[in-house]
């Protein structure tokens, strides 16, 4: 995948941009606060995902705007013809919600998510450390978004397991807060059954690609740390075996009066986690900042590596201020991996990057200058 040309309209503080990135790989420097990570951001947007910053849709739209575009042309790999993606944010009237839509080549696509698949992408950040030791959310978004860009049907069974225990979820606080009323177990088998059938599909996926996760992750990490230390990932379910639709059946079933109880569903694939095991110990709770970031990277190098495994497509790759929080081996180790596929990557030090025969170009007040 090459972008060969990025036109961003009102995005943050992006107002009008436009940038043709080298081939290989383009360098976005300047200080903080000037806009760098936001045109990285807006790259990723194209894959369909969500933005990787935890921050609400309505604040990516300019201030004082109703809209926000991205427009990228795109080279597939092995095509001639390139593709042309776009991504549209609207506010509505209440400037809080933003609905994201989405183009292929002038056609409406729908929803942004549509788009899953179409211009893989990976993306390493600082914020991704909290991957490590923060909540199992976090882990389970990285599966979600990994796992939408390989197979599109993925993002369709999450859409509907998500909606299924929304209303499930809904139904049982109903019943709690409404005297004690006890729920109707048909009501209850109904939507258990939508839970069994999506998310033994949802498990399923993330069982297979943790598997292929754990071994390539754990190749890297041996790579990083020099083979003085170990990684072992492994997916976590709430419940054994979850990618067997009997068995998560038989596990709501189970769970059925506790979830009464408690007023939701305490059983499925929305509570899985990632287990990270480092030299025997839970990377989770006992890793240092400096494994932390290792284990990331490592984790990051792995997954674009099984995109171009799974897919046959070169992902583009996003590095958001990421050198300095490496040492040098741990750069050298980066940069020596990031040949053969195009990568941006926003730095505070152009220096850095003088003898890698990229194109710098310095972001000043969201305008970019050559």
């Amino acid at each position: 995948m090459i972008v060969r040309h990025l036109k961003i309209e009102q995005y943050r503080n992006l107002r009008s941009l436009e940038l043709e990135p080298h081939p290989a790989l383009t360098v976005i420097a300047g200080q903080n606060g000037q806009g760098k990570t936001n045109l990285l951001e807006s790259v990723w947007m194209l894959s369909g995902a969500k933005s990787f910053r935890a921050s609400k849709e309505a604040e990516v739209v300019q201030r004082g705007e109703g809209w926000s575009r991205i427009t990228g042309t795109i080279l597939p790999d092995g095509e001639q013809q390139p593709m042309t993606l776009e991504i549209s944010l609207r506010l509505d009237e209440s400037g809080k919600r933003a609905t994201r839509t989405a183009r292929k080549n002038g056609v409406d696509y729908g929803r942004a998510g549509n788009l899953a698949g179409e211009f893989p992408c990976v993306v390493f950040a600082p914020g991704h450390i909290s991957m490590v030791s923060g909540a199992p959310e976090g882990r389970r978004r990285f599966l979600d978004a990994a796992l939408c860009q390989l197979y599109p049907g993925y993002l369709e069974n999450l859409r509907r397991y998500t909606r299924a225990l929304l209303q499930k979820n809904t139904f049982l606080k109903d019943c709690r807060t409404g005297g004690g009323m006890y729920p109707a177990d048909d009501l209850l088998d109904t939507y258990d059954a939508q839970l069994a059938h999506y998310g033994a599909a949802i498990a399923a996926r993330r069982q297979e690609y943790c598997l292929a996760l754990a071994e390539a992750a754990g190749a890297q990490y041996a790579g990083i740390s020099d083979g003085r230390e170990v990684l072992k990932l492994a997916y976590q379910p709430s419940a054994p075996q979850l990618w067997c639709e009997d068995a998560f059946a038989e596990a709501l079933r189970a769970g059925r009066a506790a979830d009464i109880r408690a007023g939701f569903s305490i059983v499925g694939v929305h509570r899985d986690d990632i287990e990270m095991i480092l030299d025997d110990a839970d990377a989770r709770t006992y890793a240092s900042q400096g494994q932390r970031r290792s284990v990331v990277l490592s984790v990051k190098i792995a997954e674009l590596e099984l995109i171009s495994r799974i897919t046959g497509i070169t992902p583009v790759l996003l590095l958001d201020d990421v050198l300095s929080e490496l040492d040098d081996a741990r750069q050298d180790y980066l940069l020596n991996r990031i040949e053969g596929k195009q990568v941006f990557i926003t730095s505070c030090n152009p220096e850095l990057f003088k003898k890698t025969g990229g194109r710098i170009v310095t972001m000043e007040n969201g305008r970019l200058l050559d």
